[in-house]
């Protein structure tokens, strides 16, 4: 379904993450250059696979891409709270909690 969004979604950047051959997740991003406003849209690494690294090196990439886009100063995200959520990973990666909330998400915020 991501694929199809974006294909439709003229700001969506997306990539498989992948383990050499073998595919471990997806990354996409909403990048807005006209407003200077860039949004981790998608970003899903496969159950077995999460905790080798996959999620912390692919994130780092997309940080990397993010930082040279005009006027970047910062990466939002957002995700749903939960007991198995991505909270911490995200926390450990460096991002901060905003105070908006979108439905039932909550809009995070990584300073570049």
């Amino acid at each position: 379904m991501s694929i199809a969004q974006a294909h439709f979604e003229p700001r969506a950047w997306f990539r498989g993450v992948f383990a050499d051959e073998t595919p471990v997740g997806f990354v996409m991003l909403s990048e807005d250059s006209d407003k200077q406003e860039y949004f981790l849209w998608r970003f899903m690494i496969a159950a077995e696979h999460q905790g080798q690294g996959y999620g912390r090196g692919a994130l780092e990439l997309v940080v990397d891409r993010v930082r040279r886009l005009p006027g970047a100063t910062e990466l939002l995200s957002s995700y749903v709270p939960g007991d198995d959520g991505p909270w911490n990973f995200y926390l450990r990666s460096g991002f901060v909690e905003t105070s908006e909330v979108e439905g039932a998400e909550r809009v995070i915020r990584l300073a570049l």
